[in-house]
């Protein structure tokens, strides 16, 4: 009994010198002492050694001894736990804020905001239709009637399921649409995706992005179209670039016109952009035919207006040097991440 007295004694005063620092340690002491190959355990089968008259005072002792342990434990448990909580609460104000990482917007949306902002200044709204069209609406009411040999200009993607649907070759369909509502005059802005069925390349691809304009009124003349374009280029590329117009065949405008300017690539000597001849088609031009205006119930003799249609892709490269075009598409985080304010 004595020798059970002194072993418990022992072991009082090795727990009361244990110090907690963290859960960890909570928990190797309940393995230690509570565990059920633990001291409080093992001490306990010693009752089999007491002499028959000394198990009452025995147990006793052991009783008081296990309830020792236990509390202790849960007096270690709740410090760990406490200053656990309050180092989780702790915030140091004085720390400088996580940067966050700034996203950048993709070079074609820069441009067509930057091409919808410089027409805006001239009174031009923005209206926007479906990609998928009408045969009507893509060809039809454009002066493309149905076998008309003009069509082949335009390799078109047809939806199976019904070929009187295509995925629109232009936004020249948009014009139609805001023509026909028959709300005069006009002044409008037609951006969105089209596609054709185009090998791709350093200089086409099978989509891209158009912005067309048109302006229906009395006594507009093609003097008004080349006064307007002319401000659009001086704006976008700068009052020293040059330009120029050549004559051309759009079915649905009459006259028609190209119009061209410096390759800034290459400054005019000649590259796989401008195909070595130092200048780049930007956009396609002319006076609305009449034929257009009738089939959207507007009298040609009348009203009179024209129409013009740029790729988005083109005038993007141009202005931030870029000599793929396929650059614009693949997604490459490296390539777009350059583009992080607006021009």
């Amino acid at each position: 009994m004595e020798q059970l007295l002194n072993k418990i004694e022992v072991y009082k005063n090795e727990i009361n010198a244990f110090s907690v620092s963290d859960t960890t340690t909570v928990e190797e002491f309940r393995i230690k002492w509570l565990g059920t190959k633990g001291i409080v355990k093992e001490i306990m089968g010693e009752m089999k050694n007491v002499a028959p008259d000394k198990k009452k005072e025995a147990g006793q002792l052991l009783n008081e001894f296990k309830q020792f342990v236990e509390g202790k434990y849960d007096e270690l448990k709740g410090s760990a736990d406490n200053g656990q909580q309050s180092t989780a609460n702790t915030i140091d104000l004085s720390l400088p804020g996580d940067p966050l990482p700034l996203g950048s917007r993709h070079p074609v949306v820069l441009m067509r905001n930057r091409i919808v902002s410089i027409f805006q200044r001239l009174g031009f709204a923005v209206a926007e239709g479906p990609e998928i069209e009408d045969d009507w609406h893509n060809f039809g009411a454009l002066n493309l009637p149905e076998h008309h040999p003009a069509r082949d200009m335009q390799d078109t993607f047809y939806v199976q399921q019904n070929p009187d649907w295509v995925l629109r070759t232009h936004t020249s369909s948009v014009q139609i649409r805001e023509m026909e509502k028959g709300k005069l005059p006009i002044r409008m802005l037609m951006p969105g995706r089209v596609y054709r069925n185009e090998t791709v390349s350093a200089r086409s691809h099978c989509f891209f992005h158009q912005v067309e304009g048109l302006y229906i009124d009395e006594n507009v003349s093609f003097a008004d179209l080349k006064q307007t374009l002319y401000f659009f280029v001086k704006e976008m590329y700068g009052k020293d670039v040059k330009v120029r117009f050549r004559p051309s065949y759009f079915p649905f405008t009459e006259p028609s016109a190209e119009m061209d300017v410096t390759c800034f690539i290459c400054g005019g000597s000649g590259c796989n952009i401008c195909k070595k001849t130092g200048w780049v088609e930007i956009l396609g031009c002319g006076m609305v035919h009449p034929n257009v205006l009738s089939n959207c119930g507007i009298d040609p003799n009348k009203y009179t207006g024209f129409a013009f249609g740029m790729g988005i892709e083109r005038p993007a490269m141009l202005k931030y040097g870029v000599n793929d075009l396929r650059l614009f598409s693949e997604n490459d985080v490296r390539f777009l991440k350059q583009f992080t304010s607006a021009i």
